[in-house]
Formats: C-alpha cells, sequence, structure tokens
C-alpha cells in the first residue's frame, strides 16, 4: 500500500486504514460495549496504527442484525480482513472480547490466510474455561447495575434510555458467550501474550493459566489496574502492545 492512501471505509472499523503505519492493531471490544470502548486511545502507537473494530448490532451499527454466534462473528470478520492484512497486525480482545480475536485467528488459519503476529487476550479465561464467566449467572438488574458502573468510571452519568439500549445489546452478546463452546484446545501460529490486571478482583493469574494451550508460545503478563482501566489507555499497556514488532 501507498503511503499516505486509505482502504475503503468497512463498517466493521471506524477508522479507515491510513497506511502511513507499518503495523496495525486490531482492538476487539467486550460484551455489550463497541469500537467506542477504544474511543480514548491514541490513532496510532509508535508506528503502530489502532483499528477498532466494530461488531454488528451496536452504535454505529445498531440497526444491523446481530452476529448471533462467535463463529458467525469470526466468519465474517475474516472476509472483511483480507483487504487490510497486507501488513504486521496483531489483535487485542479485552474480557469476552478476546473469545472472537482468538476465533478469528483460528479461521485465518484453516483458510490459508496471513495470520496476526500476536494475540492479546485481556482479563479473559482460555476459550475451554469461558463458561466461568461471572456475567453469564447474572441478573437482568445486577447487568444493568453493571453496566451503570462501567459508564460512571468513565466520568459520565448513565441516562435510562442509552442503558436501555445498552442491556439490549449486552444480553444478546451474552447469549452469544453462552452458547460458545470450545473444549478441546485448537493451537494458534502465533504468540499469545495474557495481561492479568492486578487490581481485578473477578479475575486471578490463576484463572487465565488455560491459554498455556492455544499457542507454542504464551507470555503471561500483570498490568496496574482493575478490570476496566483499559478503556483508558494506560501508558503501560500501549508500550506492551507494541512488544510484537
Amino acid at each position: 500500500m501507498t503511503s499516505g492512501t486509505a482502504t475503503a471505509t468497512s463498517p466493521w472499523f471506524v477508522r479507515p486504514q491510513s497506511g502511513d503505519h507499518r503495523a496495525q492493531l486490531f482492538c476487539f471490544p467486550y460484551s455489550g460495549s463497541g469500537a467506542s470502548a477504544f474511543s480514548a486511545w491514541p490513532t496510532a502507537i509508535d508506528d503502530v496504527e489502532v483499528s477498532p473494530v466494530q461488531f454488528p448490532g451496536r452504535e454505529n451499527r445498531l440497526a444491523a442484525p446481530h452476529y448471533g454466534t462467535y463463529d458467525n462473528l469470526a466468519a465474517s470478520l475474516v472476509e472483511q480482513l483480507v483487504p487490510r492484512s497486507d501488513q504486521p497486525f496483531a489483535f487485542f480482545g479485552h474480557c469476552a472480547g478476546a473469545l472472537p480475536a482468538y476465533e478469528t485467528a483460528v479461521r485465518l488459519a484453516e483458510r490459508g490466510l496471513r495470520q496476526p503476529d500476536c494475540l492479546f487476550v485481556s482479563g479473559q479465561p482460555a476459550p475451554h474455561d469461558a463458561s466461568r464467566d461471572r456475567m453469564l449467572t447474572m441478573t437482568e438488574s445486577e447487568l444493568r447495575a453493571e453496566l451503570e458502573s462501567v459508564v460512571r468510571g468513565r466520568g459520565i452519568e448513565p441516562r435510562p434510555d442509552m442503558t436501555d439500549v445498552g442491556l439490549a445489546v449486552l444480553l444478546r452478546d451474552l447469549a452469544a458467550a453462552s452458547e460458545y463452546r470450545r473444549t478441546e484446545p485448537v493451537a494458534v501460529g502465533c504468540p499469545i501474550v495474557v495481561l492479568h490486571w492486578r487490581d481485578d478482583p473477578a479475575m486471578s493469574l490463576e484463572q487465565l493459566q488455560g491459554w498455556r494451550q492455544y499457542a507454542d508460545s504464551v507470555e503471561f503478563r500483570v498490568v496496574d489496574g482493575g478490570h476496566h482501566d483499559f478503556l483508558k489507555a494506560p501508558e503501560e499497556l500501549l508500550k506492551l502492545l507494541t512488544s510484537w514488532c
């Protein structure tokens, strides 16, 4: 790609690829959220372009049909990645977003397409342990309170109408998460870096150890902050996310 050009806009990406950087980082949001989870992130980290992924059925794609399952999501996303994978790239998935990131990497390999150079998974147990997600057992009122807490954590007072929309998205996402099953690990052909948030009360480093079965090279890194502090793009995290290139 010629420096200074941009790819055609796809609804899957909120930022067109600029072509001015030597690598890309595709960012996968967690359940109930969308690409705006990365709105505080810079457009580039050093020479790595940040490309948040926008799943259908939320935010500016609210009218689009929900993806239904992680299998559907990964299969559809692969097609959109092909025009943007002409340079090195990595995946970052936070919480449940790590699962479609992993599944997308698997499908790229199955189709003989370029694979990510690194897969970063943040605050999420391995695929065969995904059913342990605490949100899958929460009531609707508990989920609403969780949403409101996250919004307040971003310095915004939640509006009831927007919370209703967010809750509807979250419930559909959790339905997809509850259907997800991978009992046998399938290794990806790239290193995996597992990120544990030091102050995350709902996730221990021990609960993340299952990722060891998913790649020949699996590294564990502990970063300062709580489960949702990735939203603030802490410098420690951003530095880690360029360690692969």
